[in-house]
């Protein structure tokens, strides 16, 4: 074991970063974010670019070589092309991508690729208009679609549809979304909904395993199993004869917390060690302190020491009182 890398206390090499550059967002998806909520973090709290490429830095020389730049919305933060362009930079660091629902997307998918961003996530659950309008409280479906086009046209290494499948809501377009994705030559995941803050809404009511999602496609398509390159937790399966693949992300029925790879850095300069509990430290309060990379980079392995095994959903989904946006998607 070299001291390049990064092991937690059960055995797991932490590869992966992955950063809310902001808490804010244009939409309020239902499962994400409450109705009325505006606890959003003052501009002062929020880490700076400098900030946040000191602690990327510190994580990349432990060998973390994949960064992805999360919300909120993270193309809702001013100047965000210039933190793109000096976290790319970075020596070490293999893989920079982004997540974002799109909407904002098409006047900057030319200018985030040529940034040094190689890889895209967009969230869209629905092809439907007025469904979409519901999921996302107002926003506009045509915004996100030109996004997607803006990113194809940018040549962006890979474009993944992040979908959280959702019974009673978009349970019957699967089908659709799986076309969509064929003829436009992105790659489709497919989420389960996570107990994450308290958003008014039985969860129950729409939670959908994605067992069931898998064993339709399987009636409806030839699929065989798949990989993707990379560390991510999806299971993939791949349409025979295409490029297509499909990939289930199952933090409920099926954790994966055993191969998790990842860690989270908030908006606010919190090092959130699990999606599921509360383990965390705080990095601002360090690098705003004036700390060196050396001192930064101790704190992080006593933190990584402490990462848990697994979150704990199924047995208390009530556990976490973080709503996602605040804690980074």
């Amino acid at each position: 074991m070299t001291q390049r890398q990064l092991i937690d206390s059960f055995g797991r090499q932490i590869r992966y970063l992955r950063i809310s550059v902001t808490d804010r967002c244009n939409f309020r998806c239902f499962y994400c974010m409450p109705e009325a909520h505006a606890n959003f973090r003052e501009r002062e709290h929020i880490l700076r670019f400098e900030e946040i490429e000191q602690i990327v830095r510190v994580f990349v020389g432990m060998g973390v070589d994949r960064v992805r730049l999360t919300g909120g919305e993270p193309l809702a933060r001013r100047g965000l092309l210039r933190l793109v362009e000096r976290i790319g930079a970075l020596e070490g660091l293999d893989d920079l991508s982004m997540t974002t629902n799109a909407a904002m997307l098409a006047g900057s998918a030319q200018a985030l690729r040529d940034a040094g961003m190689h890889r895209l996530n967009v969230s869209l659950d629905t092809l439907s208009a007025d469904k979409f309008r519901e999921i996302t409280r107002g926003g506009d479906l045509d915004a996100v679609l030109d996004g997607l086009q803006a990113a194809r046209k940018a040549g962006f290494d890979l474009v993944k549809i992040n979908c959280v499948a959702m019974r009673t809501i978009n349970d019957d377009e699967i089908d659709d979304l799986v076309r969509f994705c064929l003829d436009n030559d992105f790659t489709l995941r497919f989420i389960e909904t996570m107990p994450m803050g308290d958003l008014g809404y039985e969860r129950q009511t729409y939670y959908l395993p994605l067992t069931e999602v898998m064993a339709h496609l399987e009636q409806r398509f030839d699929l065989v199993p798949a990989v993707m390159p990379g560390g991510g937790p999806a299971e993939y399966r791949q349409l025979r004869g295409t490029r297509l693949r499909i990939g289930f992300i199952t933090p409920i029925s099926q954790h994966f917390c055993a191969r998790c790879n990842r860690v989270r850095l908030t908006a606010d300069g919190m090092l959130y060690l699990c999606l599921g509990q509360e383990h965390s430290v705080d990095l601002k309060a360090l690098v705003r302190a004036g700390c060196s990379d050396a001192e930064l980079e101790a704190v992080i392995r006593e933190a990584i020491r402490r990462k848990p095994e697994r979150h704990e959903f199924a047995e208390h989904p009530d556990k976490v009182i973080r709503i996602m946006s605040e804690t980074g998607g």
